[in-house]
């Protein structure tokens, strides 16, 4: 039996291939892995041995040969194979171990050029393990280091691998080289600025962790992270304190920090089944935390707070008095993270990069059944100069300044959206109706319920998408509204326009809206 072994992941190789040696089986190696297993007394033939040719071209060829790929590919039960490997005086090769040159590694560095990442295209390996598991009745093939153990398990007590095992490992071979092949495909898509969706779609992710399950208990699920640098995401996050994250925990956590991305001033968003429940800007961290929580100190019960600035020990005494799930910021107090640890159940994650946009080419991603729909993330929240005052009143700079506040709310709420919003801070939200004046009238509604019945009095409204009717006008002037930011352009946006004017309210269009479903 012989094994050829080549590795750029080095982990456990010398106990690995001395193991082999013991039972018989005979070291082919190349390049670097030959000098380790040498260094470390394996007994190894080099592939020029066997080939009878030199590595050449500074290494780029030397597995690429007959010699090799005949072992490799010979079905051991066709009797015309195995007389034209005798007649070629060529023998089989049973195992194959090889991992492929880090490719990864390379375009992860800071300063890495165009020239290393593709010096950092492995060839070689994949074209081995290719022909080895396609051959994998008569060839072992071990792409992972972790997988050592149950090869030489099986060889141990059963003399060869067995087939179910072959199959396995074949499988993970292909999962292997599609990912590394993605990985090469999507630098390369990168380093041309290409901007097209592709004709055909290929991804790869890396799995963070198995949970315990989906969004159901019944669901099974797995956390995977986009392989490269993703500063500022949840992937990116450092977990401090608490349980383990749930799937809900990180779609809930992801869509808040999606929100708490669009300001810079210190600013608290509380988040609740993927919706704002309450949000505040304000001059300190502090205040906007009041803020946020007052805005609805119902909903904020077991959900997700993120925070732009630094966590005080101020702020951490006061938001421990509320049963939250994921508190996540840039950085905590010593004091403060010592109070969130006497709550072993409270996650708490440092984001050292938290304010860092997402990638406005990145993918956003919506499975259906038997395919998938794509699109670039919604990275836009309005163009200033295409906002117009549809209204014979001018809203005040107060009222303006409130309705960027709402609209950059609106966009991260579920359609149909609506947003409330006074002195910076939100007072009512209706996410998700099918209608737009039941959103309305819901976030009317909460507003009254949960903070007062004057919370709605001069307050602005922020609206995902136009006004099909004039009836979310009449409802807003009942509830004391004075201003409205919608992006306009329904065929019955006069209704609307006349309303407004009618009851003294400001109108102003943005020209874009933000569906989320």
């Amino acid at each position: 039996m012989r094994a050829l072994i080549s590795v750029s992941d080095k982990t456990g190789i010398v106990e690995f291939a001395k193991d082999l040696v013991s039972l018989g089986v005979e070291i082919i190696s190349t390049g670097g892995t030959y000098s380790k297993l040498k260094e470390a007394g394996v007994k190894a033939i080099e592939i020029s041995e066997l080939t009878g040719f030199p590595e050449c071209l500074d290494g780029r060829v030397k597995t690429l040969h007959p010699a090799v790929h005949a072992g490799l590919l010979a079905m051991r039960s066709n009797p015309s194979h195995m007389k034209q490997l005798a007649d070629l005086e060529i023998e089989t090769i049973d195992i194959v171990v090889v991992n492929l040159y880090p490719f990864k590694a390379t375009i992860l560095k800071d300063d890495v050029t165009r020239g290393e990442a593709v010096e950092n295209i492995d060839i070689g390996g994949p074209t081995m393990l290719r022909s080895a598991a396609k051959n994998y009745q008569d060839v072992a093939v071990v792409v992972d280091p972790r997988d050592y153990e149950k090869v030489l398990t099986e060889l141990k007590e059963q003399k060869e691998v067995s087939l179910d095992t072959k199959f396995y490992l074949m499988q993970k071979v292909f999962m292997h080289t599609s990912s590394y092949d993605t990985m090469i495909a999507d630098y390369l898509k990168k380093e041309r600025n290409d901007k097209e969706l592709p004709e055909t779609l290929t991804m790869t992710f890396e799995k963070v962790q198995d949970m315990r399950y989906g969004e159901n208990p019944h669901q099974a699920a797995a956390f995977y992270r986009e392989i490269g640098k993703k500063k500022g995401s949840i992937t990116d996050a450092v977990q401090l304190n608490g349980k383990e994250l749930s799937f809900n925990n990180i779609n809930d956590t992801n869509g808040a920090l999606e929100l708490l991305k669009e300001f810079t001033e210190p600013t608290v968003v509380a988040c609740k089944h993927g919706n704002p429940c309450g949000v505040g800007s304000a001059d300190t961290i502090f205040e906007a935390w009041q803020k946020a929580f007052a805005a609805d100190k119902v909903s904020i019960y077991g959900g997700i707070v993120v925070l732009n600035r630094e966590v005080t020990l101020e702020l951490a005494l006061e938001m421990k008095n509320v049963f939250l799930e994921v508190i996540v910021a840039p950085s905590y107090e010593k004091e403060a993270l010592e109070v969130f640890q006497t709550k072993k159940n409270v996650r708490v994650l440092e984001l050292k990069d938290i304010e860092i946009p997402q990638n406005e080419d990145a993918y956003d991603l919506k499975k259906v059944n038997g395919g998938l729909i794509v699109q670039t993330i919604d990275s836009k929240l309005l163009n200033e100069d295409e906002l117009s005052v549809v209204t014979d009143r001018v809203p005040t700079e107060k009222e303006m300044d409130d309705m960027r506040f709402a609209w950059r709310v609106v966009k991260f709420v579920k359609s149909n959206g609506i947003a409330l919003a006074k002195n910076k801070q939100t007072v009512g939200i209706g996410p998700g109706q099918v209608n737009r004046v039941w959103a309305t009238i819901q976030s009317i509604e909460h507003a009254v319920e949960l903070i007062d019945d004057k919370a709605t009095e001069g307050a602005v409204l922020a609206s995902d998408a136009f006004f099909p009717f004039d009836d979310c006008v009449e409802a807003a002037h009942k509830a004391g509204i004075t201003a409205i930011i919608q992006p306009g352009g329904s065929i019955r946006d006069e209704d609307s326009i006349k309303k407004c004017n009618e009851y003294g309210i400001a109108m102003v269009f943005t020209g874009m809206r933000h569906f989320k479903h």
